[in-house]
Formats: structure tokens, sequence, C-alpha cells
């Protein structure tokens, strides 16, 4: 592999959510700090839930995360723990809007820890954020990052951009972070047993195979079957990230929260497609939940299924290329079908990731390398018949 300045690194584009990635994120900084992460909005659970009901807004949470994991190492640790600092899980619910309150005061302890300037912006999302509380927000465990960024978000028309600029230049994020699309939505599934699910939340207790999967505007708790499926636009911004992706990388996450919901706007496959680059599947080791029942060649014919749902022309070598796994130390449902995959005309590339104790988990370094080392082989593959060309060509002349 080829080291660069981090600066002239290659322009990874992840499709990406929750906290599977966080690890590689952090890794890969070392590497390349061009690296461009599509991020689900549409959990449901926990303090996002709170935060969606009381605003009707995309869930911030893992971008939040991702942030922090991209942020610039030189960044004050006091700064990152204010980021990741939550409210009590437990209390009575005013005397917690109060203590947010009280934290809106220049003169408040919590800001002391933190360099000046940090604080003050800091302080006034925060305020952005406290203008618009409603009497009755549910504040248990509520992260403050994620109350800066639905503050900036809330104070900006509802518009991510000025707010994530913010908070890249903020903590010096060597890489970008933004929403696959900028929509209110919920996660939905039609189960094979006809039922359906409605909130990202409820898909880490899957009873039933998934039959179908889609975005609808209605709230999690609807049981009944006639929901209205949607498709919103792929951010404008995030498809120009895919024109321009050195490689685009289906990273190992849960498999329909964090990597298929990713795919359901409207646009992702034609992006895909249209895109000159590597794209690569980096599947999950160990039990995911969410996958039961999916063998590995089952998850690659769903991420194919949903991507030419939008780009119905595309074939599987216009949307993938290569499956990226350890079967040393991995541990894949149903094996490893080397032909069933080649048939389809997708490489499979084997290589040391996964932790050597823990199935469950690949190892940070090892995976970016090894990720880092398969997209500089595909190019260069694809540079080489245009080397052919060119060299006979000369001969000609």
């Amino acid at each position: 592999m080829s080291v660069l300045l981090p600066a002239l690194g290659p322009r990874l584009v992840f499709f990406t959510g929750g906290t599977a990635l966080k690890g590689l994120s952090r890794s890969l900084t070392r590497y390349t700090h061009n690296s461009v992460h599509l991020v689900t909005p549409f959990d449901s659970g926990g303090s996002s839930a709170a935060l969606r009901e009381a605003f009707a807004l995309p869930a911030v949470g893992d971008i939040r995360n991702r942030l922090a994991a991209l942020a610039d190492s030189m960044i004050p640790q006091s700064v990152l723990d204010f980021w990741e600092m939550r409210l009590p899980a437990e209390g009575d619910s005013e005397a917690l809007r109060a203590r947010l309150r009280a934290m809106g005061s220049a003169g408040h302890p919590c800001w002391r820890p933190l360099p000046s300037v940090m604080a003050d912006v800091m302080r006034v999302h925060l305020g952005y954020f406290l203008e618009r509380m409603p009497d009755d927000f549910r504040p248990q465990k509520a992260s403050m990052g994620n109350l800066l960024l639905a503050g900036g978000y809330l104070h900006f028309q509802r518009n991510f951009t000025p707010v994530l600029s913010l908070f890249s230049r903020l903590l010096q994020v060597r890489g970008v972070v933004l929403p696959i699309v900028n929509a209110c939505l919920h996660l939905a599934a039609e189960l094979a047993d006809g039922s359906v699910l409605v909130g990202q939340h409820h898909f880490c207790r899957l009873t039933q195979p998934v039959r179908r999967l889609y975005l609808t505007v209605h709230e999690p708790g609807r049981t009944s079957t006639a929901l209205t499926p949607c498709r919103p636009p792929l951010s404008a911004t995030a498809a120009t990230y895919l024109q321009s992706a050195g490689a685009i990388c289906y990273p190992m996450g849960s498999f329909y929260t964090s990597v298929l919901s990713n795919l359901l706007p409207d646009g992702v496959g034609r992006a895909v497609a249209a895109a000159r680059c590597p794209k690569i599947y980096i599947p999950n080791s160990g039990k995911d939940t969410e996958a039961q029942g999916l063998s590995l060649t089952a998850q690659v014919d769903m991420l194919l299924r949903h991507l030419q749902q939008d780009a119905p022309q595309a074939g599987p070598g216009d949307l993938l290329h290569a499956v990226l796994l350890d079967s040393r130390h991995g541990r894949y449902p149903g094996g490893i079908e080397w032909k069933e995959l080649e048939r389809r005309g997708i490489e499979v590339v084997d290589r040391e990731m996964v932790c050597l104790d823990d199935p469950q988990h690949h190892d940070p370094e090892r995976t970016s390398v090894a990720l880092l080392e398969l997209v500089e082989e595909l190019r260069a593959r694809e540079r080489a018949p245009e080397a052919g060309t060119a060299a006979l060509s000369e001969e000609d002349a």
C-alpha cells in the first residue's frame, strides 16, 4: 500500500450508521482525511425518540457519533467528553430540564474545562435548543452533542449543511459526515409472515425474515399493514460525493438499519451504478441479529436487489466488484460460497481483519489496511488496460 499524506488520501464513501464503523473510521484518519460517511437518519429509539417526537426531525445520534470518531486527535478531550456527555437515565423530567437551562448560562461550571472559543460555540447551539425545548420534553439520557446538532438544525431552518459544516470545523473532523437524506422518516419492514414492523429500534428483535424494507412517514407503534412507503431523494451533496468517489464501501454494521436503509432513497442505485470506481462489501463477522436466515450470498443478493430497484439496467458488475472477508478468523452464516459469488462476477478477497479472539469484531487497523490495499489493487487493474492501449498506440506510431 502506497502511503501518502492523509490530506491527499483516497475518497472512500461509506454507506453507514450505528457504532460498528467507529473504530475503523478513527483508524482511517491515519491514511486519509477524505473519507465520506453517508449516515442513516432513521433511528427511532432511546434519546433520539424524544428529540424526534418533540421536533419531527431526522435522527442525529449516528451523525454525532461519527463526527466524534473522525475528530482530530489534537482536539482537547474535554471537548469530546462534553460532546458525548449524557444526562442521567433516571430522574424527574422537570428537574433535568432545569439542569439543561442552567447549563445554558455562561457561568455554569460545565464550560470551565473547555477552551473558551469552543465553549462559546457549543453554548450558543445549546441556547438554540433551549429556545425551542417544549415544556414536556423528555431529557432522560439526552446526549449533549445531539442537543447541539438539533439546536443548530432548527435554528438554520431545518438545514443540516451549516450546522454540520460548523461542527466539522470545530472538531477538525478528518472526513465528511452527512445524512443520506434530509427528511424525517422511519424505517419499516414487511416480514415473512405478512406482519409489519415500524421503527428502527425494533429491528434488534426481529422474529421473522424481512421480505421488504422501506421508508415511511408513519410513526413507530403502527401495526397496520396500510402504511405508505416513500422514497425521498438522495441528498444532492451525497450524490456529488458518490460521483467523485475513489471507492464505494458497504461496510460491516447492522445489515438492515446501518447498510440497506441507506440504499432506499431515490437515486442511490443510479448514483452507485454511474460511479466509475471500485465497489466493495465488507460483511459482518459473527452474529448479526438483523441478518438472521441470510447467508453471505443472500446478503449480497439483497444488496444488489435494493440497488437494482433504483437502477434496473445496472448489472452486478456496476454495483459491486468485491467482497472483502476473513476466512480464517471470520464467521459467516452459511459459510463462504466462493463459486456462487464468483458466478455473479464478484471477486472474493480474503484478508486477515477479524480480531483473533473475537470473531464478532473487526480489528480497525488491519481492516483499514486491507480495504486501502484492495482499493489500490482494483484501481490499478482499471488503469492497466488503458496503459496497454496507450503502449500499443505508441508502437503503431
